[in-house]
């Protein structure tokens, strides 16, 4: 038992902790949904929403994602929009840009021979604080916004804070090799 203790003590001085680098490089989304006020989880941007994380090691952010079904303009110029195309292309993305930092709030124990020796460093939650340069959304500009996370293995999973009607947004991104 005391060689089982030097080695959990080991483990445990050589793991690292959760950083904001298990969240660097890019991200594939996977699903864009949103739960009601009711509690039904359903699709936010459509059947197959199309989208990008980027996170750097440097603490900057690119976040895309894009309706899977969206009007073309009908005269083919952006400028000369309906007024529905244009609702429809404000409403159908959701693009935003800036800097972020993470702060894990729990992780998964592990443990060795009934001794806690540290986290599982593939998982974790905590909240992401996104400092948003610029957005398709004005009003996020220069604005900071704080998001829930879980992150297990490959997939990243943030939920937003409720919109004005109580649908809760969340976004279901993985990892891109």
């Amino acid at each position: 038992m005391k060689n089982g203790f030097f080695l959990a003590a080991l483990v445990v001085a050589t793991l690292p902790a959760f950083s904001q680098s298990k969240l660097v490089g890019s991200w594939h989304l996977t699903a864009a949904d949103k739960i009601l006020p009711g509690g039904k989880e359903v699709a936010d941007y459509g059947t197959n929403p199309r989208g990008i994380a980027i996170f750097t090691a440097d603490g900057h952010y690119v976040i895309e994602i894009f309706r899977s079904e969206h009007l073309k303009f009908a005269s083919g110029d952006r400028a000369n929009g309906t007024p529905e195309e244009y609702k429809d292309a404000v409403l159908s993305a959701s693009c935003h840009f800036g800097t972020y930092t993470v702060d894990e709030a729990e992780v998964t124990p592990v443990e060795y021979e009934g001794v806690k020796l540290s986290h599982y460093i593939d998982d974790a939650k905590g909240t992401i604080t996104f400092h948003t340069e610029r957005a398709s959304y004005p009003n996020w500009d220069e604005t900071i916004r704080i998001t829930n996370f879980t992150l297990e293995g490959d997939k990243l999973t943030w939920q937003s804070s409720p919109r004005p009607d109580g649908v809760i947004p969340i976004s279901v991104f993985s990892r891109m090799p």
